[in-house]
């Protein structure tokens, strides 16, 4: 497994900080409230965070369209 040992992170740790990002923004938590102190790991929180909340977005206007429509 890739470690950067000054970092302390890895292709692991990333996968996970982005998958909990993304359940965060899912859930409604805010952007702020990420849990990591590395700048790296926070990025890939952030990352999965933004994604995600794209896709709540992107829900949302097709959920208003159809209720326009119904």
């Amino acid at each position: 497994m890739t470690r950067d040992v000054k970092l302390g992170w890895d292709v692991e740790a990333l996968s996970k900080a982005y998958r909990q990002g993304h359940m965060a923004a899912t859930m409604g938590m805010a952007k702020t409230r990420c849990p990591y102190r590395s700048e790296v790991v926070i990025a890939a929180w952030e990352a999965g965070w933004d994604d995600a909340e794209q896709v709540v977005r992107e829900q949302q206007k097709r959920d208003g369209l159809f209720s326009r429509i119904a």
